[in-house]
């Protein structure tokens, strides 16, 4: 039986809005295990960011347990969850998040700067993973001398480099073409079947159903969580789907 990386019972995340009591998260329970691909959806107002900022302890709940590899991330204060961010998270947003001045290997490194790591050790570990998503002939070049995709594989290398827990992703293809938006979703496969846990966090469904298992919100809730019966590249040889 695989590793529970989540646990998540019953948590809720309200807040006050004038005089409205806003219950953004209301009471929602499910586990994640090691290896598993998951897309969190919902419509706007859903409680879908709100969960995915509790889940990448960006936010603390109301009420209610989340354990995060072991650690009871619910009950943290300020400092420790961004030690836990840090180490046990890899993140991933849509509008890639990269220090404009600074080459590839200097973004992927950012992570492991603020864990301590040495610079020898922490540049051949940048390198490497840059390679992993098939950018070790652009680690000199800046984010503007990158086409989007290009962007979006170094934040992606960024996520990867301190060997996360989790990756945590936030409409990753949203600012992408379709086509440069296949070719992220194809490293996501891959980077499932080399045995990493992700989160997908989306409202298109074409992008959820690469995914392996779905969770949807509606009012703080969980309507449904299953699993999904044809995904996207399941079966597919990933470099006869590349080429």
């Amino acid at each position: 039986m695989a590793k529970k990386i989540i646990e998540i019972k019953d948590l809720k995340r309200h807040y006050k809005m004038g005089q409205t009591l806003v219950r953004a998260l209301d009471g929602v329970t499910f586990d994640i295990a090691e290896n598993e691909y998951i897309a969190i959806m919902g419509p706007s107002g859903s409680g879908k960011s709100t969960l995915m900022n509790l889940i990448g302890c960006l936010d603390s709940p109301t009420d209610g347990e989340y354990i995060l590899n072991g650690h009871r991330v619910s009950d943290l204060d300020d400092a420790e969850l961004a030690q836990i961010r840090n180490r046990e998270i890899g993140f991933v947003f849509q509008t890639f998040n990269l220090l404009p001045r600074t080459d590839c290997l200097s973004n992927v490194e950012l992570p492991l700067i603020y864990s301590g790591m040495k610079s020898k050790i922490r540049k051949e570990k940048a390198s490497a993973t840059l390679t992993k998503v098939g950018l070790g002939d652009r680690m000199d070049h800046k984010p503007n001398e990158l086409s989007g995709g290009q962007r979006q594989r170094v934040a992606i290398a960024r996520a990867l480099v301190n060997d996360p827990s989790i990756l945590l992703a936030d409409e990753p293809t949203g600012n992408l073409d379709s086509k440069t938006g296949d070719e992220i979703m194809l490293l996501f496969e891959d980077l499932y079947r080399s045995g990493n846990t992700i989160i997908l966090v989306t409202h298109e469904n074409d992008i959820a159903n690469y995914a392996r298992r779905v969770i949807r919100l509606r009012d703080g809730k969980i309507e449904v969580d299953e699993k999904i019966q044809s995904p996207t590249l399941a079966n597919k040889d990933l470099e006869a789907v590349a080429v």
